[in-house]
């Protein structure tokens, strides 16, 4: 299987269970890969046959817009189970958040969560 990734996409979300990151938006960095079969896609070498990473950063930064979720977990089932439903030719996603105001206020290097969905045949 082949993946197509994507590393430290920045999006500004509303997320967070403290007042304070309630009171506005922060950075957050996603991370994802998306396994595919792009055997078509190279043999016609058309973006149409693709797994269109642009598209897929657009598809990130449009869910996470709409959100004001507490956990991060709650975010990512969501965005997760959007892209599955959007990108139907992904046959896997590896999806991995970072939260960088987070780890620095607690003086570590970094925390997030990772969460892998696989399609259901």
């Amino acid at each position: 299987m082949d993946t197509i990734h994507i590393e430290g996409l920045r999006v500004d979300a509303l997320v967070g269970v403290h007042p304070h990151e309630r009171d506005g938006r922060q950075p957050l960095l996603f991370d994802l890969a998306l396994a595919f079969d792009n055997t078509v896609a190279a043999a016609t070498d058309d973006v149409a046959d693709a797994l269109d990473y642009a598209a897929v950063c657009e598809a990130v930064r449009d869910f996470v817009a709409g959100r004001g979720d507490q956990l991060l977990e709650t975010l990512l089932e969501g965005l997760a189970e959007a892209l599955m439903a959007q990108f139907t030719q992904a046959r896997q996603l590896r999806l991995r958040v970072h939260k960088p105001e987070a780890a620095r206020a607690l003086g570590c290097a970094d925390v997030g969560v990772s969460i892998v969905r696989d399609r259901r045949q």
